[in-house]
This record gives structure tokens, C-alpha cells and sequence, in this order.
């Protein structure tokens, strides 16, 4: 005999509560492109409010820093919407001197779920967003090569036609996994996932190494960026002498036991 669930009020209000629920965690969790909001358990790393900048982020102390606290970095108007941005046009980066005067959290993390909006003024505008302060996603205008926007710097191909030029505000939507070690020695590579602009430009990418030496990032001087350390890292804007401007910036952390970042 079939039970008809609709004469059972009771469990069809729980299944339909059920069934919302798992709806709004979902779409929260897996909504990209330009104004994605943080989802519940999230945590903002820049809203537009300078307070934020002097309280979660500092200048990376690497080899080449050249900038003196408080930041440099200023917080512009909008050119677009309405609302406060940051620029990434410090004075001790002029030339494209990346490293000089490049910004990271002071939290550190291992595997996120990171959303970043950038708008690049003029051609040929230069930046980047590092994962744990080691591995960059790349900015760069008029650049679609292995080095371009876009990419996972020198392992594959800028997704460059997913990018909407100069001038417009871009997003990046990214699910990273650290590297895994046993004994010590790395046993599985960082992955990453990248939604860029909403679209999904790649999944699962493994990162060989740290790129651009001991100037970019964390590792970069070890055995040529192949000497990978089991060591958290922040999330670093670097700062090349153009004005590539952030916003939105929010990250929720995770812990990806699957060998998976696809979302």
C-alpha cells in the first residue's frame, strides 16, 4: 500500500524545510561573479571601510619591501558605482617593482574560498592576488598568455576571454586546497578552482611551484619556487606601480579532507 505524503502534514512541512534550507546554504555558497555577497561565515577582508585596511592588512616583509606602515595603498571613490575602493598604486612600487610595496592579511590561512573584485584603469594595469602568499592568480591587461589575466601564473593559458576589460569591475570566485605533506615533504599540490566573471575558467588546477623568485612571495627562493614549506600564508595584492583597484574582497575558510575544489 502507498503511503501519499500529502496526507501527512507534518512531514511534508519538514521535507519542504528541509529542501529550502539546503537550497539557500547552497546558492549561498556557490554564487559567483561581481557582487556576490559574503555568505553566512564569511569574513570580509575589505568592505570600503579604511579602518579594515589598517586593521587586517600590512605590508609583506619580503626581500625588496621599501614601504613604511601605515599603508600607502589609498582609498579612492568608485569610478563605476556608488561607494569607496582601494587602489594599489603605492609610491614604492613605481617601475612595476612588485615586492616593494605589496599588501597581505595578517591572518593566514590554508584552504578558502576567496571572492575578489578588481577593476584595471588603463592598459597594460598590473596586479595580482596571491594564495597563501605564495601562489599568484594573475592581473594583467592585454596579456592572454600563460603569464596573463587570469591565470595561474606559468601553468596554463589567461581564461582571457572571460575577462571584461579595462575600466569595468572583474571578480574572481576561487576554492583553494594547500598542499598536503607527510613527513614533511609534499605528498599532494595546492589546487584551485577560478570562477572569473561567473564563468567557470578552470577546475582543479595543481601548482607545481612559487613563481617570479624570492621577491614574490612565500617559498619563492626556496630551490627556485619548488621548495614548497607546510606553512599557512595570508592573501597578498600586489603592488606593481599601476592602479588596479579592490573591492568586495571576502573570504570563508574550509577543509577540503577531498582532494577537490570544484564548486
Amino acid at each position: 500500500m502507498k503511503t501519499k505524503v500529502f496526507n501527512r502534514p507534518g512531514l511534508l512541512v519538514a521535507i519542504l524545510f528541509i529542501i529550502i534550507i539546503s537550497g539557500l546554504t547552497t546558492n549561498a555558497f556557490s554564487q559567483v561573479g561581481v557582487g556576490t555577497k559574503a555568505p553566512n561565515g564569511a569574513e570580509m577582508l575589505f568592505d570600503g571601510n579604511r579602518e579594515m585596511i589598517d586593521n587586517k592588512w600590512t605590508y609583506w616583509e619580503g626581500p625588496r619591501l621599501s614601504a613604511e606602515s601605515p599603508i600607502k595603498w589609498k582609498i579612492v571613490d568608485d569610478p563605476v558605482d556608488k561607494g569607496i575602493v582601494i587602489s594599489s598604486n603605492d609610491p614604492a612600487s613605481a617601475g612595476g617593482k612588485y615586492g616593494a610595496a605589496d599588501i597581505v592579511t595578517k591572518k593566514k590561512y590554508r584552504d578558502f574560498r576567496l571572492h575578489v573584485e578588481f577593476l584595471v584603469v588603463k592598459e597594460g594595469g598590473n596586479s595580482g592576488v596571491y594564495l597563501q602568499n605564495r601562489y599568484e592568480i594573475q592581473i594583467l591587461d592585454g596579456d592572454s598568455s600563460k603569464h596573463g589575466m587570469g591565470a595561474v601564473i606559468n601553468e596554463l593559458k589567461s581564461p582571457y576571454y572571460a575577462y571584461k576589460g579595462n575600466g569595468n569591475w572583474n571578480s574572481y570566485d576561487i576554492t583553494f586546497r594547500a598542499a598536503r605533506f607527510e613527513k614533511g615533504i609534499r605528498s599532494e599540490k595546492a589546487l584551485v578552482t577560478l570562477y572569473f566573471n561567473g564563468i567557470k575558467t578552470y577546475s582543479n588546477i595543481g601548482i607545481n611551484k612559487v613563481w617570479g623568485g624570492e621577491n614574490s612571495g612565500i617559498d619563492g627562493g626556496n630551490d627556485g619556487g619548488k621548495g614548497i614549506t607546510d606553512t599557512p600564508g595570508g592573501i597578498k595584492l600586489q603592488s606593481e606601480g599601476h592602479s588596479v583597484l579592490y573591492r568586495n574582497l571576502w573570504i570563508k575558510e574550509l577543509n577540503l579532507e577531498k582532494v577537490d575544489t570544484d564548486f
